[in-house]
């Protein structure tokens, strides 16, 4: 899949200038990193106090983020007032629209109806090839323990937002998350676009990985489990579990980026 560029637009129609350059700079960056403190939004962006509660402020009465109590580290609930952080809402995440979205699901439908469904998860798999053959170089330079954490940073280079953890689930692992998917209108559609994706994610792995989770069908993050190499989950090194694309393994999915 190749990257889309992604602008938050106002829902009372589009306004200029650096202020809504820079609200977009902050409603970005809350959808990469949030939850997160006004503080720490400021010190990134290089902003005083007055004017990131002012990008805030009407960023929340826009509905595009919101504000909750920060969870207290180790479980110790600390004397006064709990820390606010900021994320980003559905809404917010909807107004990084893509350009074309429209006109791209036209086409895949249209390509489905005159050359039926396995064309367009041949078309998927030739878009991501790009990816494919962009990423592998880099990360067969790395050990093997260091891709996962690699691929992330590839990803977020172009536009997927993605962070990488240990998995919480039992078993190990590693965890992959994308918090911002430039297809995820169209994939919501056809899900050929994820599949193709988690087959090239598995490669360029060289193990099993599996979908607990996808933007498209209105998780909060694309969510994937990456198996330790050498456990073989799946009987075939590189081969992921496609079918348990919207299966996590018991219980709800838990994102422990580190």
């Amino acid at each position: 899949m190749s990257k889309a560029s992604s602008v938050p637009r106002p829902p009372n129609g589009p306004e200029r200038g650096a202020e809504t350059g820079t609200r977009a700079r902050v409603a970005r960056l809350i959808l990469e990193k949030g939850p997160i403190t006004a503080s720490d939004l400021g010190e990134r962006l290089g902003l005083t106090p007055a004017a990131i509660r002012r990008h805030l402020d009407n960023l929340t009465s826009e509905g595009m983020v919101e504000a909750r109590d920060a969870r207290p580290h180790g479980g110790r609930r600390r004397r006064g007032r709990p820390a606010r952080v900021f994320a980003i809402t559905e809404a917010g995440r909807d107004a990084f629209v893509h350009a074309y979205d429209d006109l791209a699901s036209s086409a895949l439908r249209f390509l489905a109806e005159t050359a039926g469904p396995g064309a367009v998860g041949e078309f998927a798999r030739s878009q991501v090839a790009d990816l494919e053959r962009r990423y592998r170089p880099m990360l067969e330079a790395v050990p093997a323990q260091q891709r996962v954490r690699l691929l992330a940073e590839a990803l977020s280079n172009d536009g997927y937002a993605a962070t990488a953890g240990q998995a919480p689930a039992p078993g190990g692992g590693d965890q992959l998350c994308q918090h911002h998917c430039p297809v995820a209108h169209v994939a919501a559609e056809f899900p050929q676009l994820c599949e193709a994706e988690i087959e090239a994610f598995a490669r360029l792995l060289g193990t099993p990985v599996r979908r607990l989770a996808t933007i498209a069908h209105g998780d909060g993050v694309c969510t994937t489990h990456v198996t330790p190499r050498g456990d073989g989950a799946s009987g075939e090194s590189g081969v992921p579990a496609s079918k348990a694309i919207r299966h996590a393994a018991d219980g709800p999915v838990h994102h422990k980026d580190v």
